[in-house]
Parts: C-alpha cells; structure tokens; sequence
C-alpha cells in the first residue's frame, strides 16, 4: 500500500465532492450545469471535455464561459501534451474555474486518433508528466478521471499502481469511472454499460489510501445506491441518470444535507429568469429546454411535458410560455415531490 504525502485538500472542497454530476459531451454545457446547480446547490459540476487546443485556439467564451452561480466547477481538459496542458489549465484558472479535470476515461475512435482519453491509462509516466506541469501552472486542484484499465485489463495493482503515480505527480483527486474502457468494438455508449462495474476496486482504493479524495463514478442511478457507496468513498458522481433523471440528483442533495426536498414544478419555475435573459440574447429556447426534458420522468404527464417542449421549442419565437404550458400538462402545480 502506498499512502499519498501531498497536502490533502480543504474540508470545504472534499465536501463539495459528496455529490458530483460528471463531464458529458453534447450534455453538460452551461446551461444544463446551471439547472442543474437549481438542483442541487452543493454539488460540483463539470464541464463538457475539452481539449487543451481549442482552449488555447478556440472562442474562450463559448467553450469556458459560466455564471458564477455555477460554482463549484470544474473543467475537463482532453489532451496529453503536457505543455499544452499547462497552458490551458492556466487559462481556464484565470476564467475561474475551481478544477482542472484530466480525461483519462473516454473510449471513443476520435479521442484515441487524438492519443487521449482512455488509451492514456496505457501510458502513466506521460499522464504523470501531464499533472506534474498543471499542478505546477494553477493554484487550483489538478485532478484525473480514469477507468480501471482497458481492454482485457484485469490487475487491481496496475490500476492502483496508474493512480499512485498520478498523485506523487501531484493529483488531488482520483475519480474511478469503475469498469475498464474497451477501445475496439465498443461503442462510446457500450462502454458505459457493457464492461462489468466493479465497484470493489474503488473501494480497496480508498480503503487503502485512507488520506486520498475517491470519487466513484459508473451505474449509479438512484438515491439508496448512491448513500450507499458513500459509507466506502469521499463522494458519488452521477452521469446519465442526473441528465435523464435530474430530480435524482435534487433527492440525493436534500439526503446527504438533510435539507427538505423541493417540488419538480418549484425548481422549474426558478429557471424562469436565466430562459428569458438568453431569450433575450437571441438564443433558441431548445438550447435550454433539451437538458430539462427529463424533469418529471416516471411522473404521472411526464411524457406529455416531454412531448410538449421537445415539440415546441425548435418554434421560431418560442418562449417561457412554452415552458408553462408544459408544466401544465403534468398536473403537477402542486407536485409534492
């Protein structure tokens, strides 16, 4: 067992782990991120990859600009020159992020043609000298996404081994997508479902490095699920089921707080400011309303709220009225949670 010697972080930011919602493509852009922020206050949120190049090349405000209600936020740089690395992660902390993010998780073609992602985890010694020159560029936490290994990887102590050295590099922080990363014949998606979860390893992870911040991230798709993976680990992120479930994530906020939940139609409403200030902006409603079309799923007029944004929202002129008349079809004005 190796136990890490860096200074642990502050009590405030292992707090902001307990509950986490993780960096998705196409998904987790700033305005999923701040309805989701409504949701759950407490949690850290995560933008969308991006990779260290188009951060230093790219339309800094379309690809890092937030609200600052968004904070705790991290952004997850794709990448694998460390240089490169540092010079982004300087930037996104001078845009005021609270977290550098490294991918070492994501399977897909495109990412491995980049030699990032997931294939990373094949190359320790380069992703090691990847945090060593982020750590060194911000004052902020530096920390890694990983699997458990890839292809027919199958050795606890190469996937333990993968992590030590990430935090003697100076990770503040692991999060263990728990199953390895098939990188031929699987899709993206199948990749998310299909490798078995292994949900032990994170914990023998953190089991045996007592004084190491671990996140598990990985089928975690309900409330009991996730109290109960934290009683082994510092927090829980979720991924598909906050985007395709948020009220989920407004559920496990209010448990692990303790604070009392909050109706589905109660927490619609408070988007009702930040939709018409980007209406106002010239953007399209179905900018927003897609990462709210989830909101009453399982509910009774739950399909029929779906129905009705999804339907609606492409409309030119689309507006909050659109909203309203969606909640409307729920029923659910006085939705008691």
């Amino acid at each position: 067992m190796q136990e890490t010697t860096l200074d642990i972080p502050s009590t405030a930011y292992t707090d902001s782990l307990r509950l986490s919602v993780a960096p998705m493509m196409d998904w987790t852009d700033r305005h999923c991120r701040f309805f989701h922020r409504l949701l759950a206050p407490g949690a850290r949120l995560y933008t969308e990859m991006v990779h260290a190049n188009a951060v230093i090349h790219g339309d800094r405000e379309r690809l890092l600009g937030f609200d600052p209600v968004e904070q705790p936020l991290a952004l997850q740089l794709g990448g694998s020159d460390p240089a490169l690395l540092a010079q982004a992660a300087r930037i996104a902390a001078d845009w005021g992020y609270d977290e550098i993010n490294l991918n070492c998780g994501c399977p897909s073609d495109r990412v491995q043609a980049g030699r990032f992602g997931a294939c990373l985890m094949r190359e320790p010694a380069l992703v090691a000298e990847c945090v060593v020159a982020m750590a060194a560029a911000v004052a902020v936490p530096v920390t890694v996404k990983c699997r458990l290994g890839v292809d027919e990887d199958d050795d606890y102590e190469q996937f333990a081994a993968f992590v030590d050295m990430q935090v003697a590099a100076g990770s503040a922080m692991v999060v263990v997508h728990a199953r390895n990363a098939w990188l031929k014949g699987l899709s993206p998606k199948e990749n998310r479902e299909i490798p078995p979860l292994k949900y032990d390893w994170a914990y023998r992870l953190k089991a045996e490095r007592p004084r190491l911040p671990v996140v598990l991230n990985g089928g975690i798709a309900t409330v009991e699920a996730a109290q109960a993976h934290r009683q082994h680990l510092d927090g829980v992120m979720l991924g598909r089921a906050a985007y395709h479930d948020p009220y989920v994530l407004h559920l496990l906020e209010c448990a692990q707080t303790g604070a009392p939940a909050r109706s589905r139609t109660e927490l619609l409403l408070q988007m009702q400011p930040y939709v018409e200030q980007w209406l106002d902006r010239g953007l399209a409603l179905k900018h927003i309303s897609r990462h709210l079309l989830g909101l009453y799923a399982g509910q009774p007029g739950g399909r029929a709220f779906r129905q009705v944004l999804s339907e609606g929202a492409h409309r030119p002129g689309a507006g909050w009225e659109l909203v309203q008349a969606a909640i409307a079809v729920t029923g659910e004005g006085r939705d008691p949670g």
